[in-house]
């Protein structure tokens, strides 16, 4: 189901949004950040935004997942619906996380908000590659500073 903001004053986005876009916009979930987290990842994209993502892992599965954005409203219903989607998978599965996905489970987006699907998905990444990176070695992440 889309809502579609007849009167941009409503709520100031214009254009065609599902009531779950509307809703991660309205109401962000994992909205923070984790102390000594075990994977790290932060993010410029293409518009400006900066998103970044914590990661904690119990056993290979995302346990907790936080994120933190500088960026438009739409940013952050990406970075919301992707940390949703992201907890309590297995890193592998995590990792299979792509921009198509995340579209989806927003019941799609207007194109020029695609760029915002696109930096959550690569901070996800990015922390999960920070992750690996450092699994077998933590101690090694107290030097990357």
């Amino acid at each position: 189901m889309t809502r579609q903001n007849e009167n941009p004053q409503d709520n100031g986005w214009p254009g065609i949004f599902s009531d779950t876009a509307i809703e991660h916009m309205e109401n962000p979930q994992n909205v923070g950040s984790i102390h000594n987290a075990d994977g790290f990842g932060s993010v410029d994209g293409t518009c400006g935004d900066n998103m970044e993502m914590w990661l904690k892992i119990s056993g290979d599965t995302i346990d907790d997942i936080k994120f933190w954005t500088d960026g438009c409203e739409t940013t952050i219903a990406a970075g919301s619906i992707t940390t949703l989607m992201a907890r309590g998978k297995p890193i592998g599965e995590a990792m299979k996380i792509n921009e198509q996905d995340v579209l989806l489970a927003l019941g799609g987006f207007p194109e020029d908000g695609l760029h915002c699907i696109s930096l959550a998905v690569k901070t996800l990444k990015a922390a999960i590659a920070d992750y690996l990176r450092y699994k077998n070695d933590p101690w090694k992440r107290s030097y990357q500073k």
